[in-house]
């Protein structure tokens, strides 16, 4: 009776243990997840497609500049836009010149480490954004950087690199094409398959340019970014063209303010806009998680930063933003729990 006794204990000590051990290994390695549903995403032709070759349209929200929003890169906020938001996919800009990663590397990069843990522990995308107006004069950092994370995070199907946010009115072919296959070699030693956005000139406008001399790199998209008051139909045909010579865009960046972030909100060109990403399978992510008083800020300031947010903290953009996000992302969460 003894020895059955001491079988039954040791069996409920294995059984807690293993049960414990999963507990554990779910959370570091979530399943039933939005990247295990669609895997690495892969450049096919002008589109971005999943594991299953079918055209993927992540839909989330950018953080702002890092030095200047740090507050919002942690796990409590992250895990609200994607619970609450619904988001597929953050982006995690790093400010890079203004007091940012050039005068505070580890500052920097351990926002940047917080936000990429909260997405993977969430099994979301994550893009990892060299928020730069002049990579090319900082090209050796941005090497060492997406070295660093390559090797850190490459083995992650949630990673998706953008290597520099919006290059200036610059040549495609001498300037930014040049300083995007540098910094594409060093990803590629240490990851060899996931997504990469390269930048476009003109505030990764000219898209157009960028498509007819394209990144020898088999999985490089092109940034498209726009702001709906400021950019109309001349910019969805530049991207039309772009798609049309072979590119895959990618809108990493997006408002629905004016281009300086402020003025007013025109929704005839914001639903004209998001037609446009519908219709063509873009992903899209919208600027931005942050309390400044400005029209693109989807908080209103002195807001919490670490999620839990009502109505009354949301902007008029965040308002819309956050239904157009859950609308478009339903159907995906939906079958997730099924």
């Amino acid at each position: 009776m003894r020895n059955g006794l001491l079988i039954i204990l040791l069996l409920m000590i294995t059984t807690f243990t293993i049960i414990s051990r999963a507990d554990n290994f779910n959370e570091k390695n979530p399943t039933n997840t939005i990247v295990e549903k669609y895997g690495i995403l892969k450049v096919d032709g002008n589109k971005i497609v999943d594991k299953n070759g079918e055209a993927v349209s992540l839909i989330g929200m950018s953080l702002f500049w890092s030095q200047w929003g740090g507050e919002f890169y942690n796990q409590s906020c992250i895990e609200w836009l994607v619970k609450d938001w619904k988001c597929t996919v953050i982006r995690a800009a790093m400010g890079i010149e203004g007091g940012g990663y050039l005068t505070n590397p580890e500052r920097e990069l351990e926002k940047i480490f917080t936000v990429i843990d909260a997405c993977i522990n969430l099994g979301v995308y994550v893009i990892v954004d060299w928020h730069d107006h002049n990579g090319e004069k900082h090209a050796e950092e941005a090497v060492k950087f997406f070295g660093l994370i390559a090797q850190k995070y490459g083995e992650y199907n949630n990673i998706i690199y953008e290597i520099y946010n919006e290059p200036l009115q610059v040549s495609w072919s001498n300037v930014v094409k040049p300083y995007s296959v540098r910094v594409i070699s060093e990803i590629r030693k240490y990851d060899k398959d996931k997504l990469i956005i390269a930048g476009t000139p003109s505030w990764s406008q000219d898209v157009d340019s960028a498509s007819t001399d394209l990144i020898d790199d088999k999985n490089t998209a092109y940034s498209l970014h726009y702001y709906s008051s400021t950019h109309r139909q001349f910019l969805r045909d530049k991207a039309i063209a772009a798609m049309n010579n072979g590119a895959a865009l990618f809108v990493s960046e997006y408002g629905i303010s004016e281009a300086n972030g402020n003025g007013i909100i025109d929704l005839v060109e914001t639903d004209l806009w998001f037609k446009f990403i519908e219709e063509y399978k873009l992903s899209a992510l919208n600027w931005s998680i942050m309390d400044k008083d400005e029209t693109s800020s989807a908080l209103k300031p002195g807001t919490y930063p670490h999620g839990n947010w009502k109505e009354e903290d949301l902007t008029e953009s965040g308002k819309i933003i956050r239904d157009y996000i859950r609308n478009r992302n339903a159907e995906i969460w939906k079958s997730l729990s099924e």
